[in-house]
């Protein structure tokens, strides 16, 4: 971290508050730790079994947890979206539906704005999941799963500002994401299908998603004339030309630095003649990710990429400008 002038005696006072919440949060995270029980078992199965969506809701701070849990489900392969108890009173009840779970935060469990939607989960059987730090609350109660969050100061240290409780919230929330995510088997694949965007997105993208194809392909045979060959180059504009055999497959190409070695009488030359054999290449299920540190390891700018049944029958061919686009550095 960097730092700016401060007064010593302030600034020892910043860092000494500063370690004190965090070692205060380290050790409910801990204790949340050892706490885990049979009950996150059983809420793990639950929402394993789910057929309709995961609905996390919760007031204030905790609604914020919500939010973040939901998200965290939805991109990791369960279906999830968060519920404002507020609104629900006001119509969102109808996002709920037979087949769904609920999954209510609130650290008293006492919350007044959660009452009408625990109450239509009891009306209608939907299961309800319910985190709280008092095992003898209302919400806890009236769960069929009861996850109780272990006795911690809050970070404050005056008890009255949700910090400890929310940070134990939102772990306990990732445990059960990843808990699902390992029972699913999910992989990198599967993130790239609910994460297309951004720098994630970007890491899992596969070179197929963003290769050129068909006739944007610079490609001309062994015999072609360099002539020939140059105006290939020229209009295709990835500054290589791929040279094919009488079978179709990739052989060779021809690079800026291959035209500079053959200057003398270039253009009386083929194809053959001046390109350089056996080019790296590289598979279409292949990550973009891994393409550019080949390219950046090689100091080419270029792919050719081919097809994983004949492994010199060309599919398409990467730039890596096209990684770059794509925010892939």
């Amino acid at each position: 971290m960097t730092s700016s002038p401060t007064d010593p005696r302030r600034g020892a006072a910043f860092l000494a508050a500063g370690r004190r919440v965090v070692e205060t949060e380290a050790r409910a995270l801990t204790a949340l730790g050892k706490a885990l029980d049979d009950s996150f078992a059983a809420a793990v199965e639950l929402l394993l079994d789910v057929t309709g969506r995961v609905i996390v809701s919760g007031m204030g701070k905790s609604g914020h947890i919500a939010r973040k849990i939901a998200a965290t489900f939805a991109s990791t392969g369960t279906p999830a979206h968060f519920v404002h108890p507020a609104e629900a009173s006001h119509g969102d009840l109808g996002m709920m539906a037979q087949g769904d779970v609920a999954l209510v935060l609130s650290n008293s469990g006492e919350t007044p704005e959660l009452a009408d939607l625990v109450a239509y989960t009891r009306r209608f059987s939907i299961p309800l999941i319910g985190v709280a730090g008092r095992a003898e609350s209302t919400l806890l109660r009236q769960s069929d799963v009861a996850l109780v969050l272990p006795e911690a100061e809050e970070a404050c240290g005056k008890g009255i500002v949700p910090t400890t409780s929310t940070t134990m919230t939102l772990a306990l929330g990732d445990a059960l994401a990843v808990a699902l995510m390992e029972h699913r088997s999910f992989t990198p694949e599967h993130f790239r299908e609910f994460h297309p965007g951004g720098k994630l997105g970007a890491r899992l993208s596969r070179v197929g998603d963003l290769m050129h194809g068909g006739a944007a392909v610079p490609l001309v045979g062994k015999a072609t004339p360099m002539s020939d060959a140059l105006l290939t180059i020229s209009q295709k504009g990835f500054g290589v030309v791929g040279v094919l055999d009488e079978d179709n497959d990739l052989v060779g190409i021809v690079t800026d630095g291959d035209l500079r070695r053959h200057m003398g009488g270039l253009l009386d030359r083929v194809a053959g003649d001046v390109m350089t054999e056996a080019p790296r290449t590289i598979g279409p299920d292949a990550l973009a990710e891994e393409a550019v540190a080949l390219m950046n390891d090689r100091k080419i700018t270029c792919l050719f990429v081919v097809d994983p049944a004949r492994s010199r029958r060309v599919a398409g061919i990467l730039h890596i400008h096209d990684c770059l686009r794509a925010g892939i550095v």
